[in-house]
Parts: C-alpha cells; structure tokens; sequence
C-alpha cells in the first residue's frame, strides 16, 4: 500500500520559497479544528487543542488504513490561526490575549462520519475533556502571499514583516494570519525549524 504524502500533492502551499515571497491561490481545504485563546507557550488549553488534534488526526488515519477505502497517507502538520479582538495590540508581548484556531488538514478521502466516529474511539481510550471542542470545516482562503521562516518562532516579526510589504505593494490584507508548523519542535534545532507563514490578501483592482 504506497503512502500519500499530501504535503507534496501540495508543494506549492506546503514547501514557499525562504528568500522570497510568493501569491498562491489555496483551495479549499478541510481541517479538524479547535479554538481557544491564550499565550501557546504556557496555555493548558494550548496543549489540551494539541492533543485532541493529533490524537484524532492518526485514530482517522488508521481507521482509513484499516477501512474499506485501504488508503495510507501522512499526517498533515499542526497549523494555526492566530488573531487578537483588537488586532493593534496583537504583539509577542501580550500573548495572553491571542485567540488561535489550531488544526490539522484531513484528505478528501476523510467525511464527517469518520470523524465522529475517530472522535468517539478516542473518548473511549483517552480522557480528553477537550474533545468536544473539536469541529470539522471546510477553510477556503483564496488569495494568499507566503513565504518560509527559517528559525525560532520568536524571530518570525521580520519574516511576517516581508509577507505584509508584499500585500501592500499588490493589495490589502483579508482574513487570519495562518502559520503551518513543519518541524517536530521537540527534535528539531530551534534554529532550523520551519514554519508557513501565510496571509490571506485582496488584489489591486487594476484601474
């Protein structure tokens, strides 16, 4: 059985260019997702999101794997939606007012059934009190510019800054800043992670 990576099918959203910045046009794609709010760094809830989602994540893929549709593909990566209510205050100094979507990709080959029923097997295993919190959607950004960060998370201002000068050379900003995180952080050199960073844009109407 060959293995999907989808991070492939999708190399063009998945694997940006780090020296500069790119327009793509993402379709739309669905997620598990959960949301909550806090400094990621020190949030419970963080880390009660990021259990649910992975937990679910492999119990769909191997329920796929094991199902009449015999499919084997990779886990996506985690990703995020990050914004603030006030979004002028949206700062590394005040993290505990951030208010984040996390997520994970699910193949087309995954329905609302096999999540339930993903979510249900690991109610079952596991104490999760956050479980219910978890939706499946479809997200349909559209327009986006991105590019690669390169390094700890804490040196990205730079890298978001050269993401929303292209936007404002071609456009205006349009929804969430979407971050997607390759690296396995627990493993990884800080200083080779890799990390999406993505934001939705409008385009110029040419005059």
């Amino acid at each position: 059985m060959t293995k999907r990576d989808y991070k492939k099918t999708f190399e063009n959203l998945y694997a940006p260019p780090t020296k500069s910045v790119v327009r793509v046009v993402v379709p739309p794609l669905q997620y598990l997702m959960i949301d909550g709010q806090g400094d990621p760094n020190t949030s419970p809830a963080y880390q009660r999101a990021v259990e649910c989602l992975y937990s679910v994540s492999y119990t769909i893929k191997f329920a796929i794997k094991r199902g009449p549709k015999q499919q084997d593909y990779v886990v996506m990566p985690l990703e995020g939606l990050w914004w603030a209510d006030d979004m002028s205050t949206f700062s590394v100094e005040r993290k505990s007012d951030w208010k984040w979507t996390m997520m994970i990709m699910q193949p087309d080959v995954v329905d609302a059934a096999t999540v339930e029923a993903a979510i249900e097997d690991v109610r079952r295993k596991k104490q999760l009190a956050d479980l219910d919190l978890l939706r499946f959607e479809t997200l349909d950004e559209g327009t986006c510019a991105q590019t690669m960060h390169v390094g700890p998370f804490a040196e990205e201002g730079p890298t978001i800054e050269r993401v929303h000068d292209f936007i404002a050379a071609n456009g205006g900003l349009s929804g969430k800043h979407h971050e997607i995180y390759l690296s396995d952080i627990r493993k990884a050199d800080p200083r080779k992670w890799k990390t999406v960073i993505r934001q939705p844009m409008t385009l110029r109407q040419a005059v």
